[in-house]
């Protein structure tokens, strides 16, 4: 089924749509890559809205249940089965609009790690912490992911 989205103007389709989130920047004219196509983001960054990136809104999404910024695409969830200081959460691959404060060492449920406290870019809460360092070998998978807490994000878009 194809359809107008705002953001395109001929009739596509929502993934046709959403690899088109960037122009052609003025700057590339004459040159020599030009004609390559380019690689489209996984997320559209834009200086004129409130948040720093929008996910695809054809994707379900995870958002801070206190601003609704975006934090994470649901295909970037790992695992459901962690536990955070305020209950259960979220182990993700990648996220978004999230700041990272300084990492330190502490000792979790599963060893010594060494992480690094996250937070909304747009409201400033505290979400959870990013894995920096795994001292246990059967923890190393964990290093550069993402853990948010339920208590703070909420699903949005095409959960029903």
């Amino acid at each position: 089924m194809k359809r107008v989205f705002a953001s395109c103007p001929t009739p596509t389709t929502a993934l046709t749509c959403v690899l088109r989130c960037f122009p052609c920047e003025p700057s590339w004219a004459g040159s020599p890559f030009l004609h390559r196509p380019p690689t489209p983001p996984a997320v559209r960054m834009t200086r004129s809205k409130t948040f720093q990136a929008y996910l695809p809104s054809c994707h379900r999404t995870y958002s801070c249940i206190h601003c609704r910024a975006h934090l994470a695409n649901h295909d970037e969830l790992i695992s459901k089965s962690f536990q955070g200081s305020q209950g259960r959460a979220y182990l993700f691959n990648s996220v978004v609009n999230v700041g990272c404060g300084p990492a330190e060492e502490r000792v979790l449920l599963t060893g010594l790690h060494a992480v690094a406290d996250i937070y909304c870019e747009n409201c400033k809460t505290t979400l959870g912490w990013k894995y920096e360092h795994a001292f246990e070998s059967s923890q190393k998978y964990k290093e550069g992911k993402f853990i948010i807490e339920l208590a703070h994000m909420i699903k949005d878009n095409g959960w029903d």
